[in-house]
């Protein structure tokens, strides 16, 4: 895990991670067409991202392969996806919330989609985040993620999880208490 400093990487943590998102920049330009690293690269190294780089290096280091996806002209935000072909590795077997989590009696999972994204300082993305990440490549073809799901879903003991199969995006339903191997959650960080 990141420096024992809470939301704080030390110099040789932080030059790492940079560098291994700048060669992920470069290998998947197909991603983040019109972006500039240099750009990415200067707002991440201003103090007041340290938060930030934090957040992405707990991306990276639970299997998210967190890369820029988008620019929000609006906010003037970088947005980052976890673009990691398969479902991140060490989030999988998660129910979807805490109070899923504290509602189950026997075989509780370690945590849940929701906490751990909030620990991590990051948003569990939502089904049309999934299908933009979708429009960028293919990825969940064996394993599936989580999606933060509507109040209305939720309010009635439901959740929401998506894969990509035979082509395309299929969005599902289960209940909030169930967790499986192949299913994790995808996170999404604004810089």
């Amino acid at each position: 895990m990141a420096s024992k400093s809470k939301n704080q990487l030390t110099a040789s943590e932080r030059s790492a991670l940079l560098l291994t998102l700048q060669n992920r920049f470069k290998k998947n330009s197909q991603r983040h067409k019109g972006i500039d690293w240099a750009q990415v690269q200067a707002k991440l190294e201003v103090p007041a991202s340290a938060a930030k780089l934090w957040s992405l290096q707990l991306m990276e280091q639970t299997g998210g392969e967190p890369d820029v996806v988008a620019f929000d002209k609006k906010s003037r935000e970088f947005i980052f996806y976890d673009c990691s072909p398969e479902t991140p590795k060490d989030r999988r077997s998660l129910c979807y919330d805490h109070e899923a989590l504290e509602a189950r009696k026997e075989y509780k999972p370690e945590n849940s989609a929701m906490g751990m994204a909030s620990d991590m300082g990051i948003e569990v993305l939502n089904e049309e985040e999934y299908r933009y990440l979708q429009s960028l490549g293919e990825y969940d073809t064996k394993t599936s993620s989580w999606l933060k799901t509507p109040a209305e879903i939720r309010k009635l003991g439901g959740a929401i999880f998506a894969d990509y199969r035979f082509g395309r995006v299929f969005v599902y339903h289960n209940g909030v208490q169930s967790y499986y191997g192949g299913r994790a959650f995808r996170g999404m960080l604004r810089l």
